[in-house]
């Protein structure tokens, strides 16, 4: 049997350069990378199978698109091969409608909510203006499960007819009804943030919810503006969902609430900052693939 050390599979055309800094911080440790796409899966699943190959870990980024990558899942789940991201654990942590409330009950600041069950489970919608009102509006509708990249998700409802009208688009979907979370301004730029947790580390980031641009923060402005807050919500957070790596957005408001406005992605966009404008700091994507080396290395 031959044995690598990490394999990895993608759909994601943009993951392409994600995939390459891989191999190449990989292979100059003299770590041995597996790649899977569309015109090897079936073959490799094959091979796992009747264990002719086998990997240390998998990296998949892939099944969450396509069904095909999920039977190569499983076989190596079973063999006990290092899931980095557990099939089983991600179900539990990117369901919003699911972990809304433990979040809650963990002492995580969310934003004010109204759980709407899917269209087929009730085509009723017992949600009065009264209930409304206290999201306020304009408002949020998002699906709990099916928001890659902000698919499905309204930022500017106005009423229970919009409500509707997603809920009959997507009939399967629990959706959550939000109240729109409004950040302070810092040196005038929005107080929002992605935080990325990578095996054990928790990175802040200044990201603009409105044109989606990373930047890093700094010392002065970690101190300063008590950023520091933000490492440890995400570590608390991971504590609580036991994902090797993940992504979470924060908010800070004018009150100083520091508001976990979208839980837990868990697939992260990967893209290179030295490439796409909106991309992650390309320090931050070595840094993950730095982690996850050292992680694996450590396996038995």
């Amino acid at each position: 049997m031959k044995i690598f050390d990490l394999a990895v599979s993608y759909t994601w055309i943009y993951d392409s350069d994600f995939v390459n800094f891989i191999e190449e911080v990989f292979q100059k440790e003299g770590l041995s990378t597996f790649l899977i796409q569309d015109h090897n899966i079936s073959e490799v699943t094959q091979l796992v199978s009747e264990e002719k190959i086998i990997f240390k870990a998998y990296l998949d980024r892939a099944s969450d698109l396509d069904a095909k990558y999920d039977e190569l899942a499983t076989i190596l789940t079973q063999k006990n091969v290092f899931m980095i991201n557990p099939h089983s654990v991600v179900e539990s942590a990117i369901n919003k409608s699911a972990i809304h409330y433990k979040l809650i009950n963990n002492g995580f600041i969310v934003p004010n909510s109204i759980i709407v069950p899917s269209y087929n489970e009730s085509t009723s919608l017992n949600i009065s203006d009264e209930d409304l009102s206290k999201i306020g509006k304009p408002f949020i509708i998002k699906p709990s499960l099916d928001t890659g990249g902000g698919e499905g998700v309204i930022l500017n409802a106005k009423s229970l007819e919009d409500i509707q009208q997603e809920r009959q688009k997507y009939p399967y979907e629990v959706y959550l009804i939000q109240e729109i979370v409004r950040p302070k301004l810092i040196m005038g730029k929005r107080a929002w943030f992605r935080v990325f947790w990578f095996f054990d580390k928790a990175i802040p980031t200044w990201w603009d919810d409105k044109v989606h641009v990373y930047n890093l923060i700094n010392d002065e402005e970690r101190t300063n503006y008590n950023l520091i807050k933000l490492e440890e919500i995400a570590t608390k957070l991971a504590s609580l969902v036991k994902l090797d790596y993940f992504s979470t957005e924060i908010a800070l408001t004018e009150k100083g609430d520091f508001v976990l406005v979208d839980y837990i992605n868990d697939q992260c966009d990967m893209r290179l900052k030295s490439k796409h404008k909106d991309g992650v700091p390309d320090e931050l994507v070595k840094e993950f693939i730095i982690r996850m080396k050292n992680k694996i290395s450590s396996l038995q």
